[in-house]
């Protein structure tokens, strides 16, 4: 099996998938970061293939960027200013070809992740 990386963002405010949200993914090496693609969640808060996909899956260290700040402004009931979270990167190791999933449980004013399945 060769690895791949997806994953899931759910408005636990609004108790649904969070549509709409630009994510971003980097492979990174040391201090520097390689953008390999921008994608955005489809209507069940999942993207509409991998993330990163079984052809291009190497071992390493990876960044995804949720932009939680756009998507809050655009979906949260009661608007702050400012908005309490923007961008919410979360840095991980894939080290050895396996489904990795990495789900964002999100609201206004706070967010959770784990290795899910």
């Amino acid at each position: 099996m060769s690895g791949y990386l997806t994953t899931h963002v759910l408005d636990t405010a609004r108790g649904r998938p969070a549509a709409g949200l630009a994510i971003d993914l980097y492979r990174v090496e040391g201090e520097a970061r390689a953008h390999l693609r921008r994608m955005e969640t489809n209507d069940d808060g999942r993207t509409d293939g991998p993330i990163l996909p079984e052809a291009e899956f190497e071992i390493g260290d990876y960044e995804l960027v949720f932009h939680a700040g756009a998507y809050l402004e655009a979906h949260a009931a009661a608007p702050e200013a400012p908005r309490f979270l923007g961008d919410v990167p979360i840095r991980f190791t894939m080290s050895e070809p396996a489904h990795y999933h990495v789900p964002l449980l999100l609201s206004p004013y706070g967010y959770s992740t784990y290795r899910g399945s």
